[in-house]
């Protein structure tokens, strides 16, 4: 699998941008994953449904599906904190690419999402002169970036432009296994 992350401020536009990857790259025939890195306390189950009230009554994880769709829920019994490494390990093998939303603090190689500021607003700053991992930089205004860069410069508002890209420097999100049956990400390059 492919794995690549994209990181930013709020308000920057990854989610938007991760939205627009997904159906570009479907329709070049690959099959895409999304990891999200998630705050705070967030529910995808809802009172009332049997799920619900299985974890509810104490279940460790609940599993329900059907011919369309496959959901896991599991509960910590104390806080954990999971790296993006262990997500992706969960994730089905026969996958060609995983977009990784959050998790800028990681090892993983990223794309740096950057908008230039309403007017009358301070320019966010910029992680790339100090984050190693990040190998291109997507934004609306590349004239604005607050620190000049060498990185490649892509069109925030061209979904088609990224997956180009991405797919033209694949070999360098390759994801691998390990021979201990665990997945270990590839060094930046």
């Amino acid at each position: 699998m492919k794995v690549v992350g994209f990181a930013g401020f709020s308000g920057s536009g990854k989610t938007t941008l991760v939205e627009q990857l997904i159906p570009e790259l479907r329709l070049r025939g690959l099959r895409v994953s999304v990891v999200k890195h998630a705050h705070h306390s967030f529910d995808i189950d809802h009172p009332g449904k049997d799920t619900y009230r299985h974890r509810e009554a104490g279940a460790f994880e609940v599993v329900a599906a059907s011919d369309k769709r496959l959901m896991l829920v599991r509960e910590f019994e104390q806080p954990a904190t999971l790296s993006v490494h262990h997500l992706l390990a969960e994730l089905y093998q026969g996958v060609d690419w995983v977009l990784v939303e959050g998790f800028k603090d990681s090892d993983l190689l990223k794309i740096e999402v950057w908008r230039a500021p309403e007017p009358g607003q301070v320019a966010k700053p910029v992680r790339y002169p100090e984050d190693d991992f990040v190998v291109a930089v997507a934004t609306d205004a590349p004239q604005g970036l607050p620190v000049p860069t060498q990185l490649p410069l892509l069109d925030l508002n061209s979904p088609a432009q990224v997956v180009d890209w991405l797919l033209q420097y694949e070999h360098r999100f390759d994801y691998n296994w390990d021979l201990h049956g665990g997945l270990v990400p590839c060094a930046p390059q």
